[in-house]
């Protein structure tokens, strides 16, 4: 049932990140998600849930398989490992930390397309949407919170 459930969650984020734009930037909502999984499920398990979120963005969007993968597992693992190991969970370094990795994904993603394919935009261009996109999810690094320990 929490496949299922997952799923739907996933399906529900690609359709609304597809329709929605701002400044024609579209927010990078899978970015929430594989957060979400590594804060919640752990290291490995959110760096799995996080590659599957990738791998199926990467067979969506057309282009080559890889950038999403790569980027998604590394935000699942990394999340989870911030939350974990490094730091207490507050308000702040919640929205700090969406606005990191979302920017991160954004330059994992860039830098594999300009690597291994023709470069997607210019860099400037590529560096203002991805700014925007970490900004437009910031405010959900309010929300995510981690597992209490007891």
């Amino acid at each position: 049932m929490i496949y299922l459930l997952w799923a739907a969650i996933l399906l529900f984020a690609f359709v609304l990140q597809g329709s929605i734009s701002f400044f024609d930037i579209s927010p990078n909502l899978t970015v929430i998600l594989a957060c979400y999984a590594g804060i919640k499920k752990r290291e490995v398990k959110g760096m799995l849930i996080g590659s599957v979120i990738g791998i199926i963005e990467d067979s969506l969007s057309g282009a080559f398989l890889g950038p999403h993968l790569l980027s998604k597992g590394l935000i699942g693992y990394l999340s989870s490992l911030t939350y974990s190991r490094f730091f207490i969970w507050t308000p702040l370094l919640g929205i700090i930390t969406m606005s990191v990795l979302t920017f991160i994904d954004g330059l994992i993603i860039f830098a594999s397309r300009s690597i291994f394919d023709r470069m997607p935009a210019g860099f400037l261009v590529a560096l203002f949407m991805i700014v925007i996109q970490s900004l437009l999810n910031a405010p959900f690094g309010f929300i995510l919170r981690p597992k209490t320990e007891q």
